[in-house]
């Protein structure tokens, strides 16, 4: 279970979030939504432990998240803007990290890239890479998966596929808190509004 109470946190001098407080319990999904600039990314940054938050607390199955940052980086699969794959490596190779070539033949058939597996990633679509980036997801390990807008140029098809993903790991009593504008197939979400 994950919780926050009365997170704050600063982006360059503004204060962009102030008195977030949530519960997410296992196999559930949290929705942030609101308008650009209006902190969903930042909140994101905090619950991974990649930006301080200045006040609130975080906590991941009642223990402070964040008083162990190794063990928390360890939970969690973070997912932002930039897709972080390698051009010159193909899409398998991207993977390998995560997966031995069984795990990733699986994770590249799960987002229909199996066929170009072989392929620099530099090839890759924009569509592409976004799926090849959340093939990741399907290696990781991770209990928490923190997204965001994790449906950046993907197609109809490459969506449905990605709903298959998060009901998987949310089966496994995987957590997802997700910032987007658009919406995702995650049934039964809970939805914090950001202003």
């Amino acid at each position: 279970m994950l919780e926050a109470d009365g997170l704050a946190a600063f982006r360059g001098e503004r204060l962009v979030l102030s008195g977030i407080g949530f519960t997410v319990a296992a196999g559930g999904a949290l929705l942030l939504v609101g308008p650009n600039g209006s902190g969903k990314s930042t909140l994101l940054r905090v619950l991974a432990g990649l930006v301080r938050a200045e006040a609130g607390h975080m906590r991941w199955q009642g223990e402070d998240a964040l008083a162990d940052l190794v063990a928390h980086a360890g939970r969690v699969a973070y997912l932002g803007h930039q897709d972080a794959v390698k051009p010159g490596l193909t899409a398998a190779e991207n993977l390998r990290f995560w997966g031995a070539p069984p795990a990733v033949a699986a994770a590249l058939e799960a987002v229909d890239l199996a066929r170009l597996a072989d392929l620099p990633a530099r090839m890759l679509s924009a569509g592409q890479k976004r799926r090849l980036a959340l093939a990741r997801l399907a290696l990781t390990q991770a209990p928490l998966w923190l997204l965001d807008e994790p449906t950046l140029g993907l197609d109809t098809a490459s969506v449905s596929r990605f709903g298959a993903l998060l009901a998987a790991h949310r089966a496994r009593a995987g957590v997802v808190v997700a910032a987007t504008h658009l919406p995702l197939p995650l049934p039964d979400a809970a939805e914090l509004a950001l202003a």
